[in-house]
């Protein structure tokens, strides 16, 4: 069963698939830079969405003796492909193509009411397709009152920000490709076509850019959320049998897995077998709040300076004190 986001980005790759062929032959019949440009973001979107379904297949691996931890970080490699692809496919291309419309404007297209009817088409199936991802976002966000900006730049899931970003980016291309037919067509102004293709692909540049730096920061090794990391410390302070915890310290291995790690200040006269349970009931009490805490592990820590200290004076006393 698909999870929300993978229902997302499934009807995301279904309407751009059937978008690119339209703008296609729409730029067949009438040889339209922007609708040529919109075609070639179309076949990008697609593309990227099967890279992120590639990515969400590859990470469901069982985990192996050469992956403990399993595969979950295969996502964000598969989306920081998708960066580059919208880079390197759709922003450098776009431009390409609006430069050469400029040194060879066309005098205008003869089927202008096409073009205009698949940009529309276009606009409400990529309206659809975001609607969809931003009731994801609203389902995810719960009561908080998290913007959508603040939201992409705190997300673990890259198939959702990933087609929020491209979806948004979508319809806003259209509408620049709708301007740059128009002027061309009506206006007869000449190099709007091309200005309109040059400024879809860098749209599509910037696009990629936040989606490269965010899926970096996550293949780098981000923690969990502010408020999810208060919410499980307030789990492991509600048990009275842990010992001082002086460091919770929390690692995203994709974005359904949770990696979580205590430095415990151990009392010498506690039982380690006591400890164990109280362990064993708290890593329970993690899952419970938070599905996606899959690890916890514990380790001890380090002995305090003033108490290593104290523990070299007393050495150095005692042999002073030999004959």
């Amino acid at each position: 069963m698909a999870d929300g986001s993978a229902k997302v980005v499934y009807a995301a790759l279904a309407g751009n698939t059937a978008i690119a062929a339209a703008k296609f032959a729409a730029f067949a019949l009438s040889g339209s830079s922007a609708m040529l440009t919109e075609a070639i973001h179309s076949c990008v979107d697609s593309t990227d969405q099967v890279l992120l379904l590639v990515g969400q297949l590859r990470a469901r691996k069982r985990r192996d003796r050469s992956h403990p931890l399993g595969y979950g970080m295969e996502t964000y490699f598969w989306s920081f492909v998708v960066a580059l692809v919208v880079f390197g496919l759709g922003g450098v291309a776009s431009v390409y193509e609006g430069f050469h419309r400029l040194r060879h404007p066309a005098e205008g297209h003869p089927s202008l009411g096409l073009n205009l009817s698949v940009l529309a088409i276009a606009g409400v199936f990529e309206g659809l397709t975001f609607a969809l991802a931003f009731r994801e976002y609203k389902r995810v966000v719960g009561p908080r009152n998290t913007p959508l900006w603040t939201f992409i730049k705190a997300s673990k899931d890259p198939n959702l920000y990933a087609t929020l970003l491209e979806d948004g980016a979508a319809l806003i291309g259209v509408a620049i490709a709708a301007i740059g037919v128009i002027l061309t067509n009506l206006a007869h102004v000449r190099w709007a076509d091309g200005v309109a293709s040059i400024a879809i692909g860098l749209l599509l540049m910037a696009v990629s850019m936040v989606l490269a730096n965010e899926t970096r920061s996550l293949i780098a090794g981000e923690a969990v959320a502010p408020p999810i990391l208060e919410e499980l410390k307030r789990v492991i302070a509600a048990d009275p049998r842990m010992p001082r915890v002086d460091e919770v310290a929390t690692l995203h291995l994709g974005p359904k897995v949770i990696m979580v790690a205590l430095t415990v200040r151990f009392d010498s006269q506690a039982k380690l077998a006591d400890f164990g349970t109280c362990v064993g009931d708290v890593s329970q009490a993690l899952k419970a709040q938070d599905e996606r805490v899959s690890y916890v592990y514990v380790r001890p820590a380090p002995p305090r300076p003033e108490a290593a200290s104290g523990i070299s004076a007393s050495a150095e006393t005692a042999d002073a004190a030999r004959p």
